[in-house]
């Protein structure tokens, strides 16, 4: 992968993403691309196969509720503590789209997996589940060591595309994703990465001591783009935290189709975020 492209915005990435992918996206506070996510919904992307990192939360909820969406793979979307993610939830009970259940350490595996190029890894947790029953691509291998006692295994997930919004790039293309180091097998994971920041630096953060653990490497992100505020009203560690008056209005609006589609029409307004 060469160094990455700097678009102009937002909009300039949605373009990138055909409709079908499959799209990897953040857990909420990992740096979910809200910015992008409006404008993939203005582009009227449809059949986008969501994959959870390993969660999911608004994004895809407006993304299903727009109609962007045919299949979502995760271990749970809701809005956290205000409750379930409605339009989700309505799209399921109406058949709508197609789910994949997994579990948090399956996703992480299968993430892990897709990085290093391995066709599978194992996991430990699942036997009990009902998740096992319905997921016909995990597979019951015996440990070739002692003590020779099964083992789930989950398949590599590689994802068309990886999308997350971040605090920072630099000039070069690295990108800072702090702790959030799930973000960076999600990279390496995906055919391509596109990311939008809060700022774009002149330093080379790879030169940075103090910066330079929680960078992901400019070789693994394909392009990249300028969205102060991109992950609003979610939260961004350590710059902001989460609008809560903002998801609070979400999670109400959400509960009815009429609620969602106003409060989405203001979202989209050229003024900006909905108020």
């Amino acid at each position: 992968m060469s160094s990455p492209r700097f678009e102009a915005n937002a909009a300039a990435l949605a373009a990138l993403i055909p409709d079908g992918a499959s799209v990897a996206v953040p857990s909420d506070n990992s740096g979910v691309p809200m910015a992008l996510t409006l404008e993939i919904i203005r582009a009227g992307k449809r059949g986008l196969r969501m994959i959870g990192g390993p969660t999911a939360g608004i994004q895809v909820d407006m993304l299903i509720g727009a109609g962007c969406v045919a299949s979502v793979e995760a271990a749970g979307v809701s809005l956290g503590p205000r409750g379930l993610a409605p339009r989700f939830c309505a799209a399921v009970e109406g058949g709508e789209i197609k789910i994949i259940d997994s579990t948090c350490p399956a996703t992480h595996a299968g993430y892990i997996a897709g990085e290093k190029r391995l066709p599978f890894m194992a996991v430990h947790g699942i036997f009990g589940s009902d998740v096992l029953t319905h997921r016909a691509d995990w597979k019951i291998i015996t440990n070739p060591f002692p003590p020779h006692q099964p083992l789930v295994v989950v398949p590599a997930i590689n994802p068309d595309i990886s999308i997350f919004h971040a605090p920072l790039a630099d000039e070069h293309g690295n990108v800072w994703v702090g702790k959030r180091r799930e973000l960076k097998s999600m990279a390496r994971a995906a055919g391509k990465v596109l990311v939008t920041v809060d700022k774009i630096v002149p330093e080379d953060l790879a030169g940075n001591a103090e910066l330079a653990p929680g960078l992901l490497a400019s070789h693994y992100i394909d392009r990249i783009a300028l969205a102060a505020g991109g992950a609003w009203p979610t939260a961004l560690p350590p710059v902001h935290p989460e609008d809560g008056a903002e998801l609070d209005a979400y999670a109400a609006a959400a509960q009815t189709r009429e609620g969602f589609d106003r409060y989405l029409h203001r979202a989209l307004t050229p003024r900006g975020p909905a108020q």
